[in-house]
């Protein structure tokens, strides 16, 4: 792998020792979260979920947890504050309060007292990212932001992975990336998969077998 890769954590790493770093448990946070192991003195780890305690995602967090001699903060993701708030494949609750991702930075800040925060976003993932990184650069002061594989390609983060034998999960490798919604797709393979996990879904989303069932129908 060309050196060129690892400038952006190298001047990253001088404007801090302390940093927050994303896990979503895909490709991408797996090798953000290994370079910022490496490359500062102190890491605290954060996963969102979808659902608490999905068996699937907890092996894999529990993996990396005794990877790096850590603890992996857990915390809703800020999409289920509007899942509960509007109704998604449940009854709606109008005294939900929506949270939006600048809520979740600050509080884990004030429970952490690091501020900045890496993430795993790249220039190709899509034109809104490419256009995001392009106006920051790779670190993004005003909103205390970095992104240590902004310009890798998804075969330079597969060829790291490969290459420091990092352990990627069931999801990433059976959806192409880590569950993160209630998709059809995604919905679909947990269920076939792992079905206990599948049930802890429906038990907090009721109406999330819809999804598959549309899925099963129209074949899309």
């Amino acid at each position: 792998m060309s050196n060129l890769l690892f400038d952006a954590i190298k001047t990253q790493s001088k404007i801090t020792n302390r940093v927050l770093v994303g896990f979503s448990s895909g490709k991408d946070s797996i090798v953000t979260m290994d370079l910022c192991f490496k490359f500062f003195d102190e890491v605290v780890p954060y996963f969102m979920y979808i659902v608490p305690g999905l068996e699937f995602q907890e092996q894999t967090l529990r993996k990396y947890e005794k990877h790096y001699n850590t603890k992996i903060i857990r915390i809703p993701h800020f999409d289920v504050s509007g899942f509960m708030k509007y109704g998604a494949f449940r009854p709606p609750d109008e005294n939900s309060q929506i949270i939006e991702i600048n809520d979740v930075y600050e509080y884990l800040r004030q429970q952490t007292g690091a501020y900045w925060i890496a993430a795993g976003e790249r220039i190709s993932d899509s034109i809104v990212r490419r256009a995001m990184i392009k106006a920051s650069g790779s670190i993004n002061k005003k909103t205390g932001r970095f992104y240590p594989i902004a310009h890798w390609t998804k075969s330079d983060v597969m060829a790291y992975i490969r290459k420091e034998r990092l352990y990627l999960p069931k999801d990433s490798r059976g959806l192409g990336f880590s569950f993160k919604s209630l998709a059809g797709e995604e919905l679909a393979w947990v269920k076939e998969t792992y079905p206990e996990d599948y049930k802890k879904i429906i038990q907090m989303y009721p109406f999330a077998e819809a999804a598959v069932k549309r899925l099963e129908y129209y074949g899309e």
